[in-house]
């Protein structure tokens, strides 16, 4: 089977602070001194840099294969190099090291804000895309009603872009890149921005892509559910390294195995929390500690230092299996800003949750903006409770609520 991309050897460094290799200036420099003779200035100036802790590898050496009409996907840790590997395979930034080559035409969904022009209406925007891609303007009319109807934002296609919502932005962009045939199309967490009738929508138009027209299709995301539904294997980064590859569903319980680091506690001093310039974390933990059942009532605990002095602040508090799939986020009472240690624990009650294991991200929003977000700053197991007649499988679904219930018969 022949290739689609090919990437081999490929690393990329970013210098953190005043330095910066993610330019387009810097990327032109590096391709005209290599053009010269003259080796890669880049690497040239990591091998004289005294101050490694300015240098930052988003990617190291990493090589693998995608091959035409496959669906493959990239799975990792927030971190892991997933976004800076596709903007490396879209063309968007140019690797520090190693090579990439594509066979085909490439269309790609980023982030939101990636590829429209704000000041254009939706329509421009789409025969943007398509000249873009080499498309000629008969080809795109062909295409135009197919890609508004998909969208969903007919009655705002003649609106500039810059006055759409993010999961309006997503539908067009989606449409775009699926319906104007890419030899290659690849799709980043950015569809996680729309409603999940839309999410439903756009996997089956991946699925569709692949199987149906023999396209291929890298697909990054943190929803191993989606992954196993759609890909033919995957690719695992962990930390900027290639850690496995192989079939999708070995490659899921690679990727499961890392959260065994996260704890169900952890203690910081002032000086060595998570945090930033508005919120440094001092503890997080689960309580009660040791074995969880799922009839235990469960408190997510936490402190923090607070810098901040304006607005409110609250805790948006939210729960995923390991899986990627969202239970719920809930969200607790405001309070004044203040320079404070403050210390936060959200209740989750008994008979609540399924036997699974769960991680917990917290995000401190300060003036509904958010402040900090501490990623997957928790894992916690809920077990079943041992029974000696009854329910002997797995219960369905992502929680299993004992809510009350009122019978009545009458004699008939």
């Amino acid at each position: 089977m022949k290739k689609a991309v090919e990437i081999s050897n490929v690393s990329k460094m970013y210098h953190l602070g005043e330095f910066s290799s993610s330019t387009i200036k810097d990327d032109l420099s590096r391709w005209w001194q290599r053009m010269r003779g003259k080796g890669d200035p880049m690497k040239q100036l990591a091998a004289g840099n005294q101050q490694q802790d300015k240098i930052h590898w988003a990617l190291r050496n990493v090589s693998f294969d995608v091959k035409e009409g496959e669906v493959l996907g990239i799975i990792g840790k927030n971190g892991a190099g997933k976004s800076t590997l596709l903007k490396i395979i879209s063309r968007v930034t140019a690797p520090t090291s190693g090579s990439i080559k594509i066979h085909g035409r490439i269309a790609s969904l980023l982030e939101v804000g990636t590829g429209f022009h704000p000041d254009l209406s939706g329509r421009e925007n789409i025969y943007q895309n398509g000249a873009i891609l080499g498309m000629q303007k008969a080809e795109i009319d062909r295409k135009l009603d197919e890609i508004i109807d998909f969208s969903g934002v007919e009655r705002f296609i003649d609106t500039p872009v810059k006055r759409y919502s993010s999961g309006m932005y997503v539908r067009l962009a989606f449409a775009v890149a699926a319906h104007l045939e890419p030899e290659i199309l690849i799709v980043d967490e950015v569809l996680a921005v729309g409603d999940v009738e839309f999410q439903k929508k756009c996997l089956g138009k991946i699925s569709d892509i692949s199987t149906g027209q023999g396209r291929t299709v890298i697909f990054v995301s943190h929803n191993m559910t989606a992954v196993q539904s759609l890909c033919s294997s995957a690719v695992l980064l962990k930390g900027g390294a290639l850690q496995s590859i192989g079939k999708t569903a070995d490659i899921i319980n690679d990727y499961l195995n890392i959260y065994s680091e996260i704890p169900s506690s952890k203690l910081w001093t002032e000086d060595d929390g998570p945090g930033n310039d508005k919120v440094t974390f001092r503890h997080v933990r689960i309580i009660p500690e040791g074995l969880l059942t799922v009839e235990d009532e469960i408190a997510v605990d936490f402190s923090f230092n607070s810098y901040m002095t304006t607005g409110h602040v609250n805790i948006s508090l939210h729960l995923y299996t390991l899986r990627g799939d969202l239970v719920f986020a809930t969200v607790s009472p405001q309070q004044n800003a203040v320079t404070a240690l403050m210390h936060f624990t959200c209740i989750i009650p008994g008979n609540f949750l399924n036997d699974e294991t769960y991680l917990v991200t917290i995000m401190v929003v300060n003036e509904a903006k958010a402040a900090y977000v501490f990623e997957e700053a928790l894992k916690f197991e809920v077990n079943e409770v041992p029974r000696e007649s009854g329910w002997l499988g797995k219960w369905p679904g992502l929680i299993r609520p004992t809510f009350e219930w009122k019978v009545s018969k009458s004699e008939g």
